[in-house]
C-alpha cells in the first residue's frame, strides 16, 4: 500500500484524533503556547489539504500570543517557496495544487518552519510530495545563510519502515531537524531547543 493510499484509507475519527494529538504536542513545544512570555517569532506552517493533518488551531494560538504566522506561496513554479503573513481575519485564495494561500505582501524569513510530510524515517528524514518545493526552499535558505528550525508534520501511518523498510533519502533531499507525528518525535530526542 502506498503512502498516499494509506492516508486516504484513514477514517475521519483517526484524522481528528491524530490532528488533536499533533496540536497538543506542538503547543507543549512552541514558545509562548505554554503560558510563559516569549519574544515574537516568524512561524511558517501550512494550511492543510484534505489528506493532511489539521494544525490550524496552533496557527490561531500562535497568532493570539503575538507570533507572526506565515504560509507558503508558490510565486513561481519550480522555484523556492515564499512565505507570506497569515492572519485569521484576512481572506485567502486557492493557489497552485489547490493550496490555500494568504495575500502576497512582503515575503518573510521564518524562524521556525512546520512542513507537511508524506513519509518519514525514525531518523527524521522526510519524504515529500515529489515537487521538490521544500527541498529547493531549504537549499536556497541555506545558501543565504538563513537556517530556520525545520520540523516535519506527519500522520503516524507515514513512518516509512511500516511500508518501505529499505527507503533511503535521495542526495537532493534536505534533512529536517525533526519530524512530529501523533506518536511523538523522530528522532526520539531531537535537538530542537529554541533559544
Amino acid at each position: 500500500m502506498s503512502l498516499r493510499t494509506a492516508r486516504k484509507a484513514m477514517t475521519d475519527a483517526q484524522r481528528v484524533e491524530q490532528s488533536q494529538l499533533l496540536c497538543e504536542k506542538l503547543s507543549q513545544w512552541l514558545p509562548g503556547l505554554d503560558g510563559k512570555p516569549t519574544h515574537s517569532r516568524i512561524v511558517a506552517a501550512f494550511w492543510p489539504l484534505a489528506d493532511e493533518p489539521d494544525i490550524t488551531p496552533v496557527l490561531h494560538a500562535l497568532n493570539q500570543v503575538g507570533h507572526i504566522v506565515a504560509l507558503p506561496v508558490v510565486a513561481t513554479r519550480s522555484a523556492p517557496l515564499e512565505f507570506h503573513r497569515w492572519q485569521p481575519d484576512l481572506p485567502m485564495t486557492q493557489g497552485n495544487f489547490g493550496v490555500m494561500e494568504p495575500a502576497r505582501t512582503q515575503p518573510l524569513q521564518p524562524d521556525i518552519l512546520l512542513i507537511p510530510t508524506l513519509g518519514f524515517t525514525s531518523q527524521g528524514d522526510r519524504l515529500g510530495y515529489g515537487g521538490g518545493y521544500y527541498d529547493r526552499t531549504l537549499s536556497a535558505m541555506h545558501a543565504q545563510q538563513h537556517t530556520p528550525l525545520t520540523i516535519g508534520i506527519a500522520w503516524s501511518e507515514a513512518l516509512l519502515s511500516h511500508r518501505h523498510p529499505d527507503y533511503s533519502p535521495q542526495t537532493h533531499d534536505v534533512p529536517l531537524q525533526a519530524i512530529l507525528s501523533a506518536q511523538g518525535w523522530s528522532p526520539a530526542k531531537p535537538d530542537i531547543t529554541l533559544g
